[in-house]
């Protein structure tokens, strides 16, 4: 059991870092290979001074030692930065554009934490409507940011309100994400009753836009969707539960992606892989994808992670001129993921908000 286990969680570690290629390191075979296949990938410059991405200084990790005079009591103590390279944070940003240029908000927003300390790769989303400060835009959702500056000044955003590191990302739309479940062959989802008006009316809108037909849900259960149905099961957020079950959904659908993933022989494998990596954009150099996935694959890391910010009882829903918004506590919420990230300490929610 122990073995099976292993095995799932080191398949999810492969199919997060391949959206953006770690995986071609593996399945490539040779170096000439897997830098090709990279070569593909829409890469785009950032800037990357501490100071352009809203990075503090020592905020890295901590760790509690003894006070000598009252042996109980323990005060946190910055590690030397030297340790920072052994937790490496990357933010992934679905975005919702309906054409290639389109300034888009990011729908789904994650942090991808590389912990080579605790031997993990956690996945952190945060909420979209989360009420934060936005330099030079003031107080509004976190997921406007992305429309505002792209991806640098969305990195900024959560590295200046979670007190975080990162310096890289990688984005997708909608549209792409589409083509990359079809070019898997579809996902199995289980559908529920009340979800299916909501998949036809948002295929509805992405198919009127690429000017295409639909193959409508037309029944509840577990079934295969194609990449325009499984996109438009991720975006639901009408139902019970709203935005926090639309995630969900989101995480439902990675996990159907990590079926297929593992259900595909080699060859087959490789060619979804060439067939993924035209659709994925990233600030990450070539260089530094392939030192990430080496890291990864020999540093023993077996286990998958993934929490949701802010956390049930820290956060409340409040209208302001006729907005609504996601207000947290955001003290509470940067220390939860900071410690989260960071130490490896897993967050507690209090009562649940529904």
């Amino acid at each position: 059991m122990k073995d099976k286990t292993k095995n799932k969680t080191k398949s999810w570690i492969k199919l997060i870092l391949g959206v953006f290629v770690i995986i071609a390191l593996v399945v490539g075979g040779t170096f000439t290979y897997t830098f090709y296949k990279l070569s593909k990938i829409n890469t785009t410059t950032i800037l990357k001074t501490d100071e352009d991405l809203g990075i503090k200084p020592n905020v890295i990790l901590k760790e509690e030692v003894p006070i000598k005079s009252e042996l109980p009591l323990k005060e946190e103590v910055p590690i030397k930065v030297v340790e920072s390279n052994k937790i490496i944070n990357i933010a992934f940003f679905g975005v919702d554009r309906r054409t290639p240029n389109e300034p888009s908000r990011s729908d789904s927003i994650m942090i991808l934490s590389v912990d080579e300390v605790h031997k993990k790769v956690k996945m952190s989303s945060i909420m979209r409507d989360t009420y934060v400060d936005i330099k030079n835009h003031g107080d509004t959702k976190i997921n406007h940011a992305y429309a505002y500056g792209g991806p640098q000044l969305a990195i900024r955003t959560l590295n200046e309100n979670f007190n975080l590191d990162i310096r890289d990302y990688v984005t997708v739309d909608f549209f792409n994400l589409e083509k990359i479940i079809d070019a898997m062959g579809g996902v199995t989802i289980d559908v529920k009753q009340n979800e299916i008006s909501f998949i036809t009316d948002y295929m509805t809108e992405v198919a009127n836009i690429e000017k295409k037909s639909i193959s409508q849900v037309t029944k509840p259960g577990l079934q295969n969707l194609n990449g325009l149905q499984a996109v438009a099961y991720s975006r639901i957020r009408y139902t019970a539960g709203g935005d926090f079950v639309r995630t969900e959904r989101q995480r439902t659908v990675l996990a159907a992606m990590l079926t297929k993933i593992q259900s595909l022989g080699i060859s087959e494998f490789a060619s979804v892989v060439s067939k993924v990596l035209p659709y994925t954009e990233t600030s990450m150099k070539s260089m530094d994808i392939i030192k990430l996935g080496t890291k990864v694959l020999t540093s023993n890391i077996a286990t998958l992670d993934q929490e949701r910010f802010p956390l049930d009882g820290y956060c409340k829903g409040k209208m302001m001129d006729g907005v609504w918004y996601l207000v947290a506590d955001m003290g509470a919420t940067t220390e939860q993921v900071h410690k989260y990230i960071y130490e490896d300490v897993k967050p507690t929610p209090k009562a649940p908000l529904f």
